[in-house]
């Protein structure tokens, strides 16, 4: 499994994007990829298929997704199809009825906003189909009736996620703090933020808006004299042209202007945001901090073109493809119990602002993958209590020290 590194991985999935799966693709439509036949010698997967409902999977962070999961697949001699919805949610409603169709005895989903689950929850009870989410979870206070949905549902496994509050929090920290490992020309801390989001009413982004907010007030509260601004969201959806068009705005609109937050959406608005900047020559005069990493974030910590990021370590898919599996083989820890919510696990962030700090994630994250192959099999076997514990013992310094570093 170690032939090519995940960094290759990205190159070449942006190399053949024409040849991937696509929003609509046709029902049962398999990856090619390692672990993608579920033909892996010793895997345990029984002839079980699950289906991966995904905004991208050839875009940076989707293509790392997909890396980890065709991985597991592999390990665990699982059949994975995938489907690209682009976060359209008619799209996403219509790509869980595709995989149902294709005849997956489970899904994970990334979701664009919670109403989707509504109708996604339903379509698995009708085919009896275990769900789960990742990189989402349905909000109880801004959805209680899709909440209550899953929590009636005997298939809605759960779902794997971030603490997206604490995330919008620390990256206003460190934007506002002065950071003397930063590029040269963006040392002092920002005053004056603008606020790129992606898709309207996307849950996700609902909890980072609360954090950078709260991030804001509590800067506000301990430093009366030297007050931080900040925009309301504008929207650029999950494409680099609108990032660039949205990140255009703000600079033309906001002469004060000195950090711009990319809220997320994949990778691809930051993206455009960044090369705008470039664009009207202003790499490293505008601070920028967003959710997902960057294949190439170590030359944008160094040429100013970020300043701050945080990212996952792309194994929120695996954990979910994890839930699923073992709800399919019906391990009594996981099968959904109805009335109750389902499973819920919460990674922990990783957060980079110096070119060291990225230079370890890199080699533990990037460069290669946060498990290896007998690590993978030996979460698949774990009772779910032990499956969330290791949740929790994923950031670099947890990595190195298991790995020997």
């Amino acid at each position: 499994m170690k032939e090519v590194s995940r960094r290759d991985f990205v190159k070449l999935s942006a190399a053949t994007a024409g040849l991937g799966l696509t929003a609509g693709a046709l029902a049962g439509c398999d990856n090619g990829a390692a672990g993608g036949s579920g033909s892996s010698a010793g895997g345990s997967g029984e002839n079980i298929k699950i289906g991966v409902s995904i905004w991208s999977s050839t875009d940076a962070l989707g293509s790392l997704s997909k890396n980890i999961l065709d991985k597991a697949a592999g390990i665990l001699g699982v059949e994975l199809s995938y489907v690209d919805q682009g976060h359209v949610s008619e799209q996403v409603t219509a790509s869980i009825e595709t995989l149902c169709a294709a005849g997956c005895q489970g899904i994970i989903v990334c979701n664009s906003a919670d109403s989707e689950m509504q109708a996604a929850i339903s379509t698995c009870d009708q085919n009896m189909v275990y769900l789960a989410q990742f990189y989402r979870i349905i909000s109880q206070d801004n959805s209680p009736e899709v909440y209550a949905t899953a929590e009636n549902s005997q298939y809605y496994v759960g779902a794997v996620h971030e603490d997206e509050v604490g995330n919008g929090e620390k990256l206003v920290e460190l934007l506002t703090m002065d950071n003397p490992d930063a590029y040269e020309g963006i040392q002092k801390g920002a005053r004056n933020i603008c606020l790129e989001a992606w898709t309207v009413g996307d849950a996700t982004f609902q909890q980072r808006w609360i954090g950078y907010q709260n991030g804001v007030d509590k800067w506000n509260e301990e430093h009366p004299d030297d007050p931080v601004t900040m925009t309301e969201p504008v929207y650029a959806n999950t494409s680099s042209s609108e990032g660039a068009k949205v990140t255009q705005q703000f600079v033309n609109n906001n002469p004060d202007m000195d950090a711009l937050i990319v809220a997320g959406g994949g990778g691809d608005p930051l993206v455009g945001s960044i090369g705008q900047l470039a664009n009207m020559n202003l790499t490293g005069t505008i601070r920028v901090a967003s959710t997902d990493f960057l294949e190439d974030l170590k030359e944008q910590l160094e040429t100013g073109g970020m300043y701050c990021e945080s990212g996952g370590h792309f194994c929120d898919p695996l954990y979910a493809l994890l839930l699923v599996y073992n709800a399919i083989r019906g391990k009594e820890d996981y099968v959904p119990v109805q009335g109750e919510f389902g499973k819920d696990i919460q990674f922990p962030y990783v957060f980079v602002s110096s070119v060291a700090e990225y230079e370890n994630y890199e080699k533990y994250f990037v460069d290669d993958d946060p498990y290896n192959d007998d690590e993978i099999a030996e979460l698949a076997d774990m009772s779910y209590d032990d499956l969330a514990n290791a949740a929790t013992s994923l950031s670099i310094d947890d990595v190195m020290e298991r790995h020997g570093a």
